[in-house]
Protein backbone atom coordinates (compact mmCIF):
# COMPACT_ATOMS: atom_id res chain seq x y z
CA UNK A 1 0.00 0.00 0.00
CA UNK A 2 1.28 3.66 -0.78
CA UNK A 3 2.47 5.70 2.36
CA UNK A 4 1.29 9.21 2.57
CA UNK A 5 3.10 11.96 4.52
CA UNK A 6 1.49 15.01 5.34
CA UNK A 7 3.23 18.27 4.46
CA UNK A 8 3.72 20.27 7.59
CA UNK A 9 1.84 23.54 7.63
CA UNK A 10 3.66 26.52 7.88
CA UNK A 11 3.47 28.31 11.09
CA UNK A 12 3.22 32.04 11.05
CA UNK A 13 3.53 33.90 14.18
CA UNK A 14 1.07 36.59 14.66
CA UNK A 15 2.75 40.35 15.47
CA UNK A 16 2.89 41.60 18.90
CA UNK A 17 0.43 44.40 18.12
CA UNK A 18 -2.59 42.00 16.57
CA UNK A 19 -2.30 39.41 19.79
CA UNK A 20 -2.65 42.86 22.11
CA UNK A 21 -5.92 43.98 20.00
CA UNK A 22 -6.97 40.86 20.12
CA UNK A 23 -6.66 40.33 23.66
CA UNK A 24 -7.88 44.52 24.40
CA UNK A 25 -11.28 43.41 22.40
CA UNK A 26 -12.18 40.24 24.31
CA UNK A 27 -14.04 40.18 27.02
CA UNK A 28 -12.96 40.09 30.45
CA UNK A 29 -12.58 36.53 31.24
CA UNK A 30 -11.78 35.77 27.78
CA UNK A 31 -8.94 38.46 27.85
CA UNK A 32 -7.52 36.94 30.63
CA UNK A 33 -7.00 33.80 29.35
CA UNK A 34 -5.18 35.00 26.40
CA UNK A 35 -3.24 37.21 28.08
CA UNK A 36 -2.20 33.81 29.70
CA UNK A 37 -1.55 32.26 26.69
CA UNK A 38 0.52 35.13 25.33
CA UNK A 39 2.68 35.43 28.54
CA UNK A 40 3.28 31.60 29.45
CA UNK A 41 2.79 29.75 26.37
CA UNK A 42 0.50 26.91 28.12
CA UNK A 43 -1.61 24.65 25.65
CA UNK A 44 -5.28 25.57 26.09
CA UNK A 45 -5.84 22.45 27.65
CA UNK A 46 -3.29 23.00 30.23
CA UNK A 47 -4.25 26.49 30.95
CA UNK A 48 -8.21 25.30 30.87
CA UNK A 49 -7.06 22.45 33.62
CA UNK A 50 -5.48 24.51 36.35
CA UNK A 51 -6.55 24.74 39.34
CA UNK A 52 -6.29 27.63 42.00
CA UNK A 53 -3.52 25.96 43.76
CA UNK A 54 -1.37 26.01 40.50
CA UNK A 55 -0.79 29.76 40.82
CA UNK A 56 1.91 31.05 43.09
CA UNK A 57 0.67 35.13 43.05
CA UNK A 58 3.42 35.85 45.61
CA UNK A 59 5.98 34.13 43.46
CA UNK A 60 3.93 35.16 40.27
CA UNK A 61 4.45 31.63 38.70
CA UNK A 62 2.08 29.52 37.32
CA UNK A 63 2.68 25.69 37.40
CA UNK A 64 1.03 23.65 34.31
CA UNK A 65 -0.61 20.46 34.41
CA UNK A 66 1.04 18.71 31.61
CA UNK A 67 -0.44 17.71 28.46
CA UNK A 68 0.93 15.01 25.99
CA UNK A 69 3.39 13.82 28.53
CA UNK A 70 5.35 16.76 28.14
CA UNK A 71 7.90 17.87 31.11
CA UNK A 72 6.58 19.40 34.58
CA UNK A 73 7.78 23.20 34.72
CA UNK A 74 7.61 26.55 36.24
CA UNK A 75 6.24 29.59 34.26
CA UNK A 76 6.26 33.35 34.96
CA UNK A 77 3.71 36.16 34.55
CA UNK A 78 4.01 39.57 34.35
CA UNK A 79 3.59 42.14 37.23
CA UNK A 80 0.27 43.19 35.06
CA UNK A 81 -1.22 39.35 34.25
CA UNK A 82 -0.52 38.58 38.34
CA UNK A 83 -2.52 41.81 39.02
CA UNK A 84 -5.26 40.63 37.02
CA UNK A 85 -5.16 37.16 38.15
CA UNK A 86 -5.70 38.24 41.29
CA UNK A 87 -8.56 40.72 41.06
CA UNK A 88 -10.03 37.56 39.18
CA UNK A 89 -9.59 35.32 41.79
CA UNK A 90 -10.85 37.43 44.19
CA UNK A 91 -13.75 37.67 42.98
CA UNK A 92 -14.26 34.82 42.01
CA UNK A 93 -13.26 32.91 45.68
CA UNK A 94 -12.94 29.84 44.64
CA UNK A 95 -11.73 26.69 46.38
CA UNK A 96 -7.88 25.88 46.00
CA UNK A 97 -9.02 22.59 44.06
CA UNK A 98 -11.34 24.12 41.79
CA UNK A 99 -10.63 24.66 38.31
CA UNK A 100 -9.41 28.31 37.73
CA UNK A 101 -11.54 29.11 34.48
CA UNK A 102 -14.98 27.01 33.67
CA UNK A 103 -15.05 25.20 30.27
CA UNK A 104 -12.79 23.26 28.37
CA UNK A 105 -10.32 24.12 25.73
CA UNK A 106 -12.57 23.30 22.79
CA UNK A 107 -15.00 25.99 24.42
CA UNK A 108 -11.99 28.39 25.23
CA UNK A 109 -11.09 27.94 21.39
CA UNK A 110 -14.77 28.49 19.93
CA UNK A 111 -14.86 31.86 22.06
CA UNK A 112 -11.29 33.07 20.80
CA UNK A 113 -12.67 32.19 17.06
CA UNK A 114 -16.08 34.09 17.54
CA UNK A 115 -14.47 37.50 19.39
CA UNK A 116 -11.69 37.12 16.86
CA UNK A 117 -13.77 37.13 14.13
CA UNK A 118 -16.05 39.72 15.08
CA UNK A 119 -13.49 41.74 15.79
CA UNK A 120 -11.59 41.32 12.11
CA UNK A 121 -14.85 42.18 10.83
CA UNK A 122 -15.18 45.32 12.49
CA UNK A 123 -11.54 46.82 11.60
CA UNK A 124 -11.63 45.28 8.49
CA UNK A 125 -8.94 42.97 8.75
CA UNK A 126 -9.15 39.86 7.31
CA UNK A 127 -5.11 39.02 8.94
CA UNK A 128 -7.00 38.74 12.01
CA UNK A 129 -8.80 35.92 10.99
CA UNK A 130 -5.56 33.60 10.19
CA UNK A 131 -4.86 34.33 13.46
CA UNK A 132 -5.44 30.49 15.35
CA UNK A 133 -5.23 30.63 19.54
CA UNK A 134 -2.38 28.39 18.90
CA UNK A 135 -0.75 30.79 17.38
CA UNK A 136 -0.25 32.53 20.79
CA UNK A 137 1.84 29.67 22.16
CA UNK A 138 3.88 29.51 18.94
CA UNK A 139 4.45 32.86 19.78
CA UNK A 140 5.90 32.50 23.34
CA UNK A 141 8.26 29.99 21.80
CA UNK A 142 9.57 32.51 18.93
CA UNK A 143 9.56 35.31 21.62
CA UNK A 144 11.43 33.28 24.53
CA UNK A 145 14.11 31.54 22.07
CA UNK A 146 14.75 35.66 20.69
CA UNK A 147 15.36 36.78 24.00
CA UNK A 148 17.33 34.51 25.56
CA UNK A 149 18.91 32.30 22.57
CA UNK A 150 18.67 29.19 24.75
CA UNK A 151 16.38 26.42 22.60
CA UNK A 152 16.85 23.72 25.22
CA UNK A 153 15.43 26.36 27.67
CA UNK A 154 12.50 27.15 25.26
CA UNK A 155 12.00 23.26 24.84
CA UNK A 156 11.47 23.06 29.02
CA UNK A 157 9.22 25.95 29.18
CA UNK A 158 6.72 24.37 25.96
CA UNK A 159 6.99 21.09 27.86
CA UNK A 160 8.26 19.41 25.03
CA UNK A 161 9.90 16.06 24.82
CA UNK A 162 11.69 16.17 21.53
CA UNK A 163 13.71 19.42 20.45
CA UNK A 164 13.03 18.72 16.96
CA UNK A 165 9.14 20.06 18.24
CA UNK A 166 10.61 22.72 19.45
CA UNK A 167 12.16 24.50 16.53
CA UNK A 168 9.06 23.44 14.34
CA UNK A 169 7.04 25.92 17.06
CA UNK A 170 10.05 28.86 16.70
CA UNK A 171 11.17 31.03 13.73
CA UNK A 172 14.93 30.55 14.15
CA UNK A 173 15.35 30.68 10.69
CA UNK A 174 14.44 34.25 10.46
CA UNK A 175 16.24 35.53 13.43
CA UNK A 176 19.18 33.71 13.19
CA UNK A 177 19.50 35.49 9.32
CA UNK A 178 19.40 37.97 11.68
CA UNK A 179 22.46 37.57 13.59
CA UNK A 180 24.43 36.30 10.73
CA UNK A 181 25.58 32.85 12.55
CA UNK A 182 27.84 30.26 11.47
CA UNK A 183 26.75 26.69 11.46
CA UNK A 184 28.77 23.96 12.00
CA UNK A 185 27.88 19.91 12.00
CA UNK A 186 29.58 17.41 14.21
CA UNK A 187 29.85 13.79 13.75
CA UNK A 188 31.17 12.67 16.98
CA UNK A 189 31.99 13.71 20.70
CA UNK A 190 35.63 15.02 19.54
CA UNK A 191 34.19 16.93 16.71
CA UNK A 192 31.23 18.41 19.13
CA UNK A 193 34.06 19.37 21.54
CA UNK A 194 36.02 21.14 19.80
CA UNK A 195 33.14 23.35 18.29
CA UNK A 196 31.82 23.61 21.92
CA UNK A 197 35.65 24.83 23.18
CA UNK A 198 35.14 27.06 19.90
CA UNK A 199 32.23 28.92 21.47
CA UNK A 200 29.56 27.04 19.48
CA UNK A 201 26.15 25.96 20.82
CA UNK A 202 24.14 22.96 20.28
CA UNK A 203 21.64 23.31 18.20
CA UNK A 204 19.81 20.17 17.29
CA UNK A 205 20.28 16.92 15.59
CA UNK A 206 19.38 15.75 12.59
CA UNK A 207 20.12 12.32 10.82
CA UNK A 208 22.39 11.06 13.02
CA UNK A 209 24.53 14.98 12.94
CA UNK A 210 24.92 17.30 15.39
CA UNK A 211 23.99 20.70 14.44
CA UNK A 212 26.25 23.71 16.24
CA UNK A 213 25.82 27.88 15.29
CA UNK A 214 28.13 30.83 16.58
CA UNK A 215 27.12 34.65 15.56
CA UNK A 216 29.62 35.62 13.91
Amino acid sequence: MPFYVANPKQIRIPTTENLNVLIAYAGQSLSLKLMMSKETGMRPVELMNLKVKDVNLEQKTVYPRTAKHGAPRTLKMSDNLTKRLQAYIMRKDPEPNNKLFKGTAEKYGKSFRQSRNRLAKKLRNPTLRTIRLYDFRHYFATMLYRKTRDILFVKQQMGHKKIETTLVCTQLLHFDREDNYTCKVAKNIEEASQLIESGFTYVSEMNGMHLYKKRK
